[in-house]
């Protein structure tokens, strides 16, 4: 099928990518002159494993291409995924802006029975909205249909290919054919495509981002209860998690959640609630919580110091919200380090991939590190704040040589409490007894 992607940022290019990589015939547009020129020589602009590869493939298969104009590429289209933006607006509502012109550009460019597929996260009713749009300015058929991304950042190529459940919300029997084929070389291990009304495909979205954020916080209240009870939070999430009806996922104590989705997600849903007279009382708890929990570190980091940061020196590895991306929307460690900067501190940094991100963040007000052994030296303690894999096993001699006292506060819980104590570290983590 020939398709256009309307947004050549992380779910539009994973989108495309994909479907191009299952044999169709993929543009993908976008208004930013500078990451097309950057796609077209097989450039990535955000990192994002295993989708360097697959863009280049198949830009050299012919299957993939990238443009500014979007009115070529929809007039030779079946199809059109808009996958701008939404992000909250000042009031915590989805702006809708992008999406609303995309819908009007569409309407004016449809040549022949055209599918517009809304694929960003909107609120419940968006769909609606976006079908006025472009009856206004269409003279051909068309049907708007709702298919919610579930990508998580650096595993979204396998959950494209290989996803839990596909999502369709539509009101045309013959665009849900359409689309039931598109879809079907992704679910050929039985995993289910769902097809529902627009309205509860676009909730659907929300209600999965906003369980998600429920559980996250819900650990971590339970991981401060244990600090302060003298429970050990790795002894209870067992018995937790092992229970059938609870499992596992999601259930890990931190310092809270961050990224593209949940934060801007749960504040949509809690705003959707407030305009049907519903008071989301438990997402806005989640939601506290999880504000709470991203200055955990910096208070005991105050607090193990005397509450006097102005001479010290402290490493940070980890600036991503989370592993496998350079992602830092929302990110725990934006929290942390400028309460740490406002305190006085010094800051030497190290991320794996979010160095580029974090410059732009903090500019010249941190010291940024390649290695993260570099980031230690002449540091009084050193902070987790994301699990990268290469922080698991480090070498703890370097990191005792490196720091003048062994002293880590570990945001992630990486470490075992035993290991830390036979190696004579001090060590602070979530919901464990300090060492």
């Amino acid at each position: 099928m020939n398709i256009t992607i309307i947004g050549a940022g992380y779910v539009g290019l994973v989108t495309g990518t994909c479907l191009a990589e299952s044999g169709n015939e993929v543009i993908c547009v976008d208004i930013d002159q500078a990451r097309i020129d950057r796609l077209r020589e097989g450039e990535v602009p955000f990192y994002e494993p295993g989708l360097a590869e697959l863009v280049k493939r198949n830009l050299k298969d012919g299957r993939l291409a990238f443009a500014t104009e979007l009115g070529p590429a929809v007039a030779r289209s079946m199809i059109t995924f808009i996958t701008v933006g939404t992000p909250m607006d000042s009031s915590g509502a989805a702006d809708l802006s992008a999406v609303f012109r995309a819908a009007e550009e569409v309407g004016k460019a449809i040549s022949g029975y055209h599918i517009v597929v809304v694929k960003s996260t909107v609120p419940v009713g968006t769909n609606d909205r976006i079908e006025e749009i472009v009856a206004r300015h269409a003279s051909d058929d068309f049907d708007v249909c709702s298919v919610p991304e579930f990508l998580k950042e650096g595993s979204a190529i396998e959950d494209f290919t290989r996803p839990d459940r596909v999502i369709i919300g539509s009101q045309s029997e013959r665009a849900t054919a359409i689309l039931r084929e598109l879809h079907s070389p992704f679910v050929r291990t039985d995993n289910p495509i769902l097809v529902m009304d627009r309205r509860s495909a676009e909730l659907s979205k929300y209600a999965c981002n906003a369980m998600l954020a429920l559980r996250i916080s819900f650990i971590n209240e339970i991981a401060n209860l244990c600090e302060a009870v003298g429970a050990e939070i790795t002894h209870v999430r067992r018995g937790l998690t092992s229970d059938r009806r609870i499992g596992a996922a999601f259930l890990f104590p931190g310092i809270g959640y961050g990224g593209s989705c949940f934060p801007k997600d749960v504040q949509a849903l809690i705003r959707t609630g407030r305009d049907f007279n519903l008071n989301f009382r438990l997402l806005e708890a989640a939601e506290d919580v999880n504000r709470r929990q991203k200055s955990l570190l910096v208070d005991r980091v105050r607090s193990y110091f005397g509450g006097d940061l102005k001479q010290r020196t402290l490493a940070i590895w980890g600036l991503a919200f989370k592993p496998r991306t350079d992602d830092m929307r929302e990110a725990p460690s934006i929290t942390v380090i400028e309460a740490l900067l406002a305190a006085g501190a010094q800051i030497r940094v190290h991320d794996p991939e979010a160095l580029a991100n974090a410059r732009r963040i903090f500019g010249a007000s941190v010291s940024y590190h390649t290695i993260n052994y570099e980031a230690l030296k002449g540091a009084d303690a050193l902070l987790i704040l994301t699990e990268w894999n290469e922080f698991r096993h480090p070498n703890f001699q370097r990191i005792r040589e490196s720091l003048k006292q062994p002293v880590i506060f570990d945001g992630r819980n990486l470490y075992d409490p035993e290991l830390m104590k036979a190696l004579h570290f001090t060590y602070y983590s979530i919901g464990r007894r300090p060492i």
